[in-house]
């Protein structure tokens, strides 16, 4: 079997790539990343195709303050379009494309015309659910919703309907797009893996101390504003909480609106050889999401020993169980969470024993390597008409 690789930006389809690379099924990776930017991806360079004459402009525009909506989905438009055509002008001889969604609708046509199989990985919930779940949201906390652009939902929709198979990882995320009304044969869930190389216990908490830890874009998708008001909720002496991760403007707005509690700190970006560190010294990361496919970050703390607090729709179920591990909460539930936070702030010795089973089932997990050859026998079964 041999697979071609397609995707615009930096994501999980790169690990994927390199783990098909050794087992011997990589024909060809695609990426709008330029090869500089691939440096310690443990990527064969020699099977890489790179076209980031849009992608890069496009990251300069988001990094450096393009606020104007219609500006970023005009861009975006080009990035998916024209990253489309070039894959499908180079597409080579295999059996398997698999592209992430929103870029692989001409090339997955053409695959098709050529007997190849065709795959649309997504790696959130059904573009549909998603759109109207954070519609649902920014008018709970009545600020404008920027929405996602209709040219790129009717593209997606296109991709699921086209798609031989839908890959997502995690059940919320297979949920939606059953709910949405895709054929369930069509669907196949394989969750992420985790480098654990990179992520391990590496110090203490402060035994004094309640950290509190929360890693990814501050928006409102991830659901800051009830983690803030959980944190307010909770007692205790020496409570602090950090935010790792960009700042979303109508977060910026919302703090202006609803001061924070004492004790926030907003951190920024931080690169990921540096999340070891504070995941490690945190008591607790908490991650309450309005929608998401499989957040990344938890199984990253889990393996530095931290627990996780997360919402159902963060794919935490994939990862751990409720009340071992940590603990999974409704989403929009402050109060919930406030008293999940005060258990945990209240019993040293259940914070160290949740530690101690996060690492022990996040080595269960495994690794990419172990993503890897469950998608390669997805894409396997695939290619023998079956989907498992």
């Amino acid at each position: 079997m041999k697979v071609t690789v397609a995707v615009h930006g930096k994501f999980h389809l790169l690990a994927l790539a390199r783990e098909l690379h050794a087992q011997g099924a990589l024909e060809r990776l695609f990426t709008g990343y330029p090869r500089w930017k691939l440096t310690g991806e443990d990527l064969p360079m020699d099977r890489v195709d790179t076209f980031p004459w849009l992608m890069v402009p496009r990251m300069a525009a988001a990094r450096w303050g393009l606020r104007q909506q219609a500006g970023m989905d005009q861009l975006q438009r080009m990035v998916a379009s024209t990253f489309d055509r070039h894959v499908c002008r180079n597409l080579p001889e295999c059996d398997v494309l698999l592209a992430i969604s929103g870029c692989g609708l001409a090339t997955g046509r053409t695959a098709q015309l050529r007997g190849i199989r065709y795959v649309c990985d997504r790696g959130s919930s059904h573009i549909a659910y998603q759109e109207r779940i954070l519609r649902e949201e920014y008018a709970r906390w009545r600020t404008p919703y920027p929405g996602i652009d209709p040219w790129i939902i009717e593209r997606e929709t296109a991709e699921y309907e086209q798609a031989d198979a839908i890959t997502v990882p995690s059940e919320f995320a297979l949920r939606s797009f059953l709910d949405e009304g895709v054929p369930p044969e069509k669907m196949c869930k394989v969750p992420y893996g985790v480098r654990l190389d990179r992520f391990r216990k590496v110090a203490n908490p402060d035994s004094e101390s309640f950290d509190v830890l929360f890693v990814g874009a501050v928006s409102i998708r991830k659901g800051v504003p009830d983690l803030l008001d959980a944190f307010a909720r909770i007692r205790h002496p020496r409570k602090r909480l950090s935010f790792v991760g960009g700042m979303s403007p109508e977060i910026s707005r919302l703090l202006d609106r609803y001061p924070p509690p004492p004790k926030v700190s907003f951190l920024g970006h931080w690169p990921q050889v540096r999340l070891r560190e504070i995941m490690s010294r945190s008591h607790v990361m908490v991650l309450p999401s309005i929608e998401e496919g499989l957040a990344l970050v938890q199984a990253q703390a889990m393996a530095c020993g931290c627990p996780v607090i997360a919402s159902e729709h963060t794919g935490a179920a994939d990862l751990f169980t409720d009340g071992v591990e940590g603990f999974i909460v409704p989403i929009r539930s402050p109060e919930i969470l406030a008293e999940r936070l005060q258990e945990l702030a209240d019993d040293p010795a259940r914070r160290e024993a949740m530690g101690k089973a996060s690492l022990e089932r996040v080595r269960s997990l495994g690794g990419w390597r172990d993503y890897g050859k469950r998608m390669a026998i997805v894409l396997e079964n695939l290619c023998s008409s079956t989907c498992p």
